[in-house]
């Protein structure tokens, strides 16, 4: 069987192609900056390495252009788009409505749909290529993986809000979480690792977007996201924990809209506020050069992640292991080395080599002695939607 996934962004779109149930990816790749005459589409097979920069000015054209080069008579996969058994779609908001990889109909993408107020930067291009793979890829069964789905089991006591009870009641206003599927994927991999079912575990994913997950047993029991995925750690462009009161000081004394503060905590806030650089990497070298702004925005992330951390540990009574994944998570020494200092009375100490290393893998970063077990393991979202979509057609 083979599985496509597709893995869309508001300007960006990752695919895999997966020859299941054995796992085998059979190429990968990325289209970066659509919507731009100078995008880049990235397609790699254990054979090929194809990147080609040119107008890709939305996701439609990048997923004819994926279909194409699958199709390629030397460097593609693929005799025929019927070969793909099974298109697999991450969807960052499914809501109260779906708490399971679902088939994707009609009714589905209208609700897709109708979320798209609760994550506008996401949602909208989810169904985008939900909609175009569906005209190129008309046999394969079109899946929904929801990043929301993993958080349904965060007890009523920490996913409602202290409001009128009809506002959660009547418009569904509450804890939803997200990225999910990377918050599954690492905590099965870190539980394997552990060797124990009866766990408790920090998951950490820094990335563009940032969030933190307490997990006991395997089940998610609170998380950093909220109702969108605002709320929480500083992220790339987005604001995190703020005061409500900020938003109607805004409109009210200097006229802003909510559309302006929408797109200003969106868009425009986090690092990218805090620095003029929304790139991780970029903000670590200017901090390295004495750049005061980029030094305090590091000092305040590092901060936020360790707040978490303290809480988690709170509600969970203890702690087995933290783990941290995605671009960040996984590749940024320093984030790593600052947020587990001073945390020694939490049994947390990290081994400084064992964390400058180099490995692709799952790698272990704490000292011999450290009561915690301190985890980089790699994210592969794609991997968890292929499987949870080959699942769905196994009964």
């Amino acid at each position: 069987m083979q599985v496509l996934v597709l893995n869309s962004g508001s300007s960006s779109l990752k695919f895999q192609l997966f020859q299941m149930p054995e796992e085998i990816i059979l190429c990968s790749g990325l289209i970066e900056r659509i919507g731009f005459t100078d995008a880049k589409f990235k397609f790699k097979t254990d054979e090929n390495t194809i990147e080609i920069i040119e107008d890709i000015p939305n996701h439609k054209v990048g997923l004819e252009l994926l279909a194409k080069q699958l199709l390629h008579k030397d460097t593609g996969i693929i005799k025929s788009t019927n070969d793909i058994n099974i298109v697999g779609h991450r969807v960052v908001h499914g809501g109260k409505h779906f708490s399971n990889t679902t088939e994707i109909t009609e009714v589905v993408k209208d609700k897709i749909k109708a979320l798209s107020s609760l994550a506008p930067l996401h949602n909208p291009p989810n169904l985008e290529g939900i909609e175009v793979a569906e005209t190129i890829f008309t046999k394969a069964k079109q899946v929904a993986v929801f990043d929301t789905a993993f958080h349904q089991s965060i007890p009523d006591y920490a996913y409602k809000y202290a409001i009128p009870n009809d506002f959660s009641e009547k418009h569904n206003i509450r804890v939803y979480g997200f990225h999910g599927t990377s918050h599954k994927y690492i905590s099965e991999k870190a539980i394997e690792y552990l060797g124990k079912t009866h766990s408790k575990i920090i998951t950490i994913h820094l990335g563009n977007g940032c969030s933190m997950t307490a997990i006991k047993n395997g089940k998610s029991i609170d998380h950093s996201l909220g109702f969108s995925p605002v709320s929480g750690l500083i992220m790339g462009t987005r604001s995190g924990d703020i005061d409500p009161s900020i938003i109607f000081y805004l409109a009210e004394k200097y006229d802003y809209s909510l559309t302006e503060i929408n797109t200003l905590l969106q868009k425009k806030s986090g690092m990218l506020g805090l620095t003029g650089y929304s790139d991780l990497r970029d903000i670590e070298a200017e901090a390295e050069k004495g750049n005061k702004a980029c030094q305090l925005a590091l000092e305040m992330n590092v901060y936020r992640i360790k707040k978490y951390i303290g809480s988690y540990a709170a509600i969970l009574n203890g702690l087995d292991a933290i783990v941290f994944t995605a671009g960040i998570g996984e590749n940024s020494q320093f984030i790593r080395q600052h947020v587990c200092e001073n945390l020694d009375f939490l049994g947390i100490e990290l081994d400084i080599t064992k964390n400058n290393s180099n490995s692709k893998n799952l790698k272990i970063i704490n000292t011999e002695t450290s009561k915690v077990k301190i985890l980089v393991i790699p994210t592969n979202e794609e991997l968890e939607i292929a499987k949870q979509s080959v699942s769905l057609f196994e009964n």
